[in-house]
C-alpha cells in the first residue's frame, strides 16, 4: 500500500507502520487526507487517533469540522458533546453543541442548551465589545423557538431580551413574523407600517401587510371585492409614501380593465420622461396576465400618437422633451419582440436609432430582437456594435460574447463565405475584462460559468466534444469548489456567532446542485458522453476523413497544427507572466493545462459510466425536471438497464404524460421491449414479470397496441406541431415502411395565426426552434433530403430573418448576394456592408467597422 502513495504520504505511512499507537501520526495522516479532500479517509484517521488519545481537544475539533462538512450529524452531535464536557467554560463549545442538535432536527434540545449557557453568564453580560455577537445568539435562539412551534414563548423571549439585541431591524421583522403566526394581525399591520416608513420599497413588507388584512393570495387571483379593498389600501399607502415606486407598481398585478389602464398610464409616464431603460423588464410579468398586454400596447401607441402630434401627453399641457419619443419607441420595440412581431419591432427600434444614434441600449435591444427572429449573425454584429460604443462596460461586453457564441449555430449548418464567428473570437472578446497574462485560465478562476456553459454548448454544436466536455466539467468543478469553500465557515461562524446565516448557508449548500447552471453543465456532459458512445472517437475521425477531399484534409491538418502551436505559445506566455519570485528566490510557475483541447476526456473507455456519475447527481437534485428523466432514459437504454429505463418512463408520465418527449420514450421503450429475445435467466424473468405487472398501470397503453396508442395521442394533439412530429417519428420507429406516411403527416401540418388583439401585425403559432428541430429530424432521422429541403423553403417564408432557413431578410441571403462586394471590402479595408432588412433598413452608426476588424484579426 505504501509503495503506491506519493513521497510524503509514503513516509508517513512508514511512520504509522513503525508506531501504530502514535496519535500524532494518525492525526497528521488525517490532515494530509483532508488537504486532498479525502474527508472520509481523514475521519477514519482521526478516529484511530482518538482511540489512542480520546480526550485530545484538537483532534476532536478537527473531527467535528469534517463531520459537519460531510453531514454526519449524529457523529457531529457526539463529538460536540465530548468537546463541551472537556471544556465547558468555552462559549464556542456550547454554541457548537446547540447548532449540532439543530442540524440534527432537534431544535428543542438546542434551545435547552442555549438556555443552560445563558445560565452560566453574569447579569451584566455581555461587555460592549461582545454585544452584537450576544444579540445574534439571542435572535438565533428565538428563531429556534419559532421553528420548533413555541410561538408564544418565542415572542415573550423576544420582548424580554430586547435591550440586549443590537440589530433592531431584524428584531422588528422577527416580532411581526411571530405576531402574524399567532393571529395578532392588527398589531402585525402596525409594525409592517412602521417598517414601510423605514423602507417603502420593500415588497416583502407590502406582502406581509396584505396578509394582515386578509388580502393575500399565493396565485395572485382575487375576487372583485378583494380587488376593491386592495385598491383602497394602496391608494392610502401611496399618499403616505409618495416617493415609493413599489406602492405604484404592485397594484398593476391585481387591477383589471379601466382601473388597470389608469394606474398603468400614471405609472409609466414618469419613467418614459426620465428615460428608464428597464421599464419593459419591470412590466414584463404583466404579459402573463390575460388581456393586460393588449391594454399596454394600446396605451403606449396612444402616447406615441400624442407625442408625435403635439409633443405632449394627452392629460398634460407642458411639452415633453424629445427623448420621450425615443423611449416610447424603445418600449414598443421590446413589446412587439415579446409578442413575436419582429417586423414591427425592428421598424420601431430602427426609428429609435435614427432618432438618437448614440444610445447604447438601442443596439442591445436590436441585437436581442434579431436573435429572437433567427438572424444570429446580425444579432452578434449589433451586440458588438453596442460593445464598441462603451468599451468599459462589462455587461455589454458579456452580451456581445453571448451573441458570438450563439452565432456559431449558423456556421454549423450553413457554410457561407463570411468571417467565422467562432468560440475563439468570443474568447478574445471575453478576456478583454480579465487580468493581463493568464487570460484564458483567468476566466476559469473567476468561475465565469455563463461563459463556460455558452462556449461548451457552442463546441457541442460544432461537434468538438473534447472542448465541450472540458467546459461542462469546468462548471461541475466550480460547484465542487463551492462545496469545499464551506469548510472554513464551520469554525468561523461559530466563533463570530453568525448562527442564523450559518444555518442558512448549510441549507443552501444542501440544495446547491439543484441550481440551473449545474443542471445545464451536467446535462451537457451527459449529452457529450452519449454522443461519444454512439459515435466513438475512431469512427468520428474516420467519418470526418471520408467526408473531406484530399485538399480539405491537408488544410485541416495544417489548421490543427497551427492551433496546437498557438496553444503551446499561449501556455508559455501564461507561465512567464504568472510566475513570480518568492522570498527564497524560487520561481512559482502555474502548471500548464495538460489537456487544453480535451483530447484525454474523449479517450475514456466507458463513456456511459462517466455519464452515469452526472446522471445520479441530476436524479438526486433535479428530480422534477423533465430533462433529467429524458437523459436517464437515454443512458439506461444504452446500458440495457431495462428497469431503470422504465423508471425514467414512469417519472416522465408523472411529470407530463402529454409532453411529446414523454410519448417518444414510452413508445420507444415498449417497442424495444417487444424486439428483445425471450428471458432465459431467473433475473431476466423477474424483470419481465415486473414490466408485465406495471404495463396495465399506464393509461395510454391500456388494451391498445403501440400503433393505436400513437394514433390516440395524435387525435389529442392534432393542432400542435411538436406533438405531430413526435407521432410521425414513432410511426417510422414502429414501422420503417411507413416513412412516406410519416413525412406526409409532418408536411400536412398547418401553421395557424395565433388569436391576438394586437393593433399591428400577425403572429404564427410555430416557433423557430421547433421548426429547426423538425428540419433536423427530416434530414437525419427520417433521412429524406427532398422533404428536408421542402421544409426549409417553407420555413424560410415563416421566418424571413432566420439564417438557419436562409430567409429572404436574413444576413445569410444578403451575404450570398453581396459575396463579391464583401470580399472587396475586406481586402480593400472598406467599411463592413450593411446587413439588410429588405431594402437596407438596418441602421448602423459606423461601429460595425470595429466588429469587422475584430473578426478579421482572427
Amino acid at each position: 500500500m505504501g509503495a503506491s502513495l506519493p513521497p510524503k504520504e509514503a513516509n508517513l505511512f512508514k511512520l504509522i507502520v513503525n508506531d501504530v499507537k502514535s496519535h500524532v501520526c494518525w492525526h497528521v495522516y488525517g490532515l494530509l487526507y483532508r488537504s486532498d479532500r479525502e474527508y472520509r479517509e481523514a475521519i477514519k484517521c482521526y478516529r484511530n487517533a482518538l482511540r489512542i488519545d480520546p480526550d485530545n481537544i484538537e483532534i476532536l475539533r478537527d473531527l467535528s469540522l469534517l463531520q459537519a462538512q460531510m453531514r454526519d450529524l449524529t457523529g457531529f452531535v457526539d463529538t460536540r458533546q465530548q468537546l463541551l464536557h472537556l471544556k465547558p467554560n468555552h462559549r464556542m463549545n456550547w454554541i457548537g453543541f446547540a447548532v449540532a442538535h439543530h442540524l440534527n432536527s432537534n431544535g428543542a434540545k438546542a434551545v435547552e442548551i442555549l438556555e443552560a449557557f445563558e445560565g452560566t453568564l453574569e447579569d451584566d453580560y455581555p461587555p460592549d465589545n461582545e454585544r452584537y455577537e450576544h444579540g445574534e445568539m439571542l435572535l438565533y435562539k428565538i428563531s429556534l423557538l419559532e421553528e420548533s412551534g413555541f410561538l408564544e414563548r418565542a415572542l415573550e423571549e423576544l420582548y424580554k431580551k430586547e435591550p440586549k439585541i443590537v440589530d433592531k431591524l431584524t428584531y422588528k421583522e422577527q416580532e411581526v413574523s411571530l405576531l402574524v403566526k399567532l393571529g395578532r394581525l392588527e398589531e402585525g399591520a402596525n409594525i409592517y407600517k412602521a417598517l414601510l416608513t423605514m423602507n417603502p420599497d420593500n415588497y416583502r413588507y407590502y406582502e406581509g401587510l396584505q396578509k394582515c388584512f386578509g388580502l393575500y393570495s399565493e396565485n395572485g387571483k382575487y375576487s372583485s371585492d378583494e380587488v376593491d379593498r386592495l385598491d383602497a389600501l394602496y391608494k392610502s399607502l401611496s399618499q403616505q409614501y409618495t416617493w415609493s415606486s413599489a406602492v405604484k407598481r404592485i397594484p398593476l398585478d391585481f387591477l383589471q380593465g379601466d382601473k388597470f389602464r389608469e394606474a398603468t398610464f400614471n405609472y409609466i409616464k414618469p419613467f418614459l420622461t426620465k428615460g428608464v431603460p428597464s421599464l419593459f423588464s419591470d412590466l414584463s410579468p404583466l404579459y402573463d396576465h390575460l388581456g393586460k398586454a393588449d391594454i399596454l400596447e394600446q396605451l403606449i401607441l396612444g402616447l406615441e400618437h400624442s407625442i408625435r402630434a403635439t409633443s405632449r401627453y394627452p392629460d398634460r399641457t407642458e411639452k415633453e422633451p424629445p427623448s420621450t419619443l425615443l423611449w416610447i419607441l424603445f418600449f414598443l420595440a421590446q413589446h412587439y419582440d415579446r409578442e413575436g412581431q419582429y417586423d414591427v419591432a425592428l421598424s420601431k427600434i430602427n426609428e429609435a436609432i435614427e432618432h438618437t444614434p448614440t444610445v447604447i441600449d438601442l443596439y442591445t435591444v436590436k441585437s436581442r430582437i434579431l436573435k429572437h427572429a433567427g438572424d444570429l449573425v446580425a444579432a452578434a454584429s449589433f451586440a458588438d456594435e453596442a460593445r464598441c460604443m462603451d468599451l468599459a462596460d462589462r455587461y455589454i461586453n458579456s452580451e456581445s460574447v453571448k451573441r458570438m457564441l450563439q452565432a456559431d449555430q449558423y456556421y454549423c449548418t450553413v457554410h457561407k463565405p463570411f468571417p467565422l464567428l467562432k468560440v475563439a473570437l468570443a474568447e478574445k472578446t471575453a478576456v478583454l475584462f480579465t487580468k493581463d497574462g493568464d487570460q484564458h485560465n483567468n476566466l476559469h478562476d473567476m468561475q465565469c460559468m455563463w461563459y463556460e456553459l455558452a462556449s461548451g454548448e457552442s463546441y457541442f454544436r460544432q461537434g468538438d466534444l473534447g472542448q465541450a466536455l472540458k467546459k461542462f466539467l469546468a462548471v461541475e468543478k466550480h460547484y465542487a469548489d463551492i462545496t469545499e469553500d464551506q469548510f472554513d465557515f464551520h469554525s468561523y461562524c461559530l466563533r463570530k456567532m453568525t448562527l442564523r446565516a450559518y444555518v442558512e448557508m448549510l441549507k443552501f449548500q444542501d440544495r446547491l446542485h439543484s441550481h440551473a447552471y449545474f443542471h445545464k453543465a451536467a446535462a451537457g456532459a451527459i449529452r457529450c458522453y452519449l454522443k461519444l458512445f454512439d459515435s466513438p472517437l475512431n469512427s468520428l475521425a474516420e467519418k470526418e476523413d471520408t467526408s473531406k477531399t484530399p485538399s480539405q484534409k491537408k488544410k485541416m491538418k495544417k489548421q490543427r497544427k497551427a492551433e496546437r502551436a498557438k496553444k503551446e505559445a499561449e501556455e508559455k506566455n501564461e507561465e512567464s507572466s504568472s510566475s513570480g519570485i518568492s522570498r527564497s528566490g524560487k520561481r512559482h510557475v502555474k502548471p500548464a493545462d495538460p489537456d487544453p483541447l480535451g483530447e484525454k476526456l474523449l479517450k475514456t473507455e466507458y463513456p456511459l459510466s462517466e455519464a452515469t456519475k452526472y446522471l445520479k447527481l441530476l436524479l438526486k437534485n433535479s428530480p422534477d425536471s423533465l430533462e433529467t428523466h429524458l437523459l436517464s432514459f437515454e443512458v439506461n437504454m444504452r446500458k440495457q438497464k431495462i428497469l431503470l429505463a422504465f423508471q425514467a418512463v414512469k417519472q416522465l408520465q408523472r411529470l407530463d404524460a402529454e409532453n411529446p418527449d414523454s410519448h417518444r420514450c414510452l413508445i420507444k421503450f415498449f417497442h424495444k421491449l417487444g424486439s428483445m429475445p425471450a428471458p432465459l435467466t431467473a433475473a431476466e424473468k423477474l424483470v419481465w414479470s415486473v414490466l408485465e405487472a406495471e404495463r396495465p398501470s399506464i393509461s395510454q397503453l391500456q388494451e391498445k397496441t403501440l400503433s393505436e396508442a400513437n394514433k390516440v395521442f395524435l387525435g389529442k394533439h392534432e393542432e400542435s406541431l411538436m406533438h405531430i412530429v413526435a407521432v410521425a417519428e414513432m410511426l417510422y420507429t414502429l414501422e420503417h415502411t411507413k416513412k412516406l406516411e410519416a413525412v406526409k403527416l409532418i408536411e400536412d401540418s398547418c401553421n395557424k395565426v395565433m388569436p391576438m388583439n394586437g393593433a399591428l401585425g400577425r403572429v404564427l403559432e410555430w416557433k423557430l426552434k421547433d421548426c429547426i428541430a423538425v428540419h433536423i429530424l427530416l434530414e437525419k432521422v427520417l433521412i429524406d433530403q427532398d422533404a428536408a429541403l421542402r421544409w426549409k423553403v417553407r420555413c424560410a417564408e415563416y421566418f424571413p430573418y432566420s439564417t438557419y432557413f436562409e430567409g429572404s431578410r436574413s444576413s445569410a441571403v444578403q451575404n450570398l448576394l453581396n459575396n463579391q462586394d464583401s470580399k472587396a471590402a475586406v481586402n480593400g479595408g472598406a467599411s463592413h456592408p450593411e446587413i439588410s432588412q429588405g431594402a437596407n433598413s438596418f441602421i448602423s452608426n459606423g461601429k460595425l467597422e470595429a466588429f469587422k476588424s475584430l473578426t478579421i484579426s482572427r
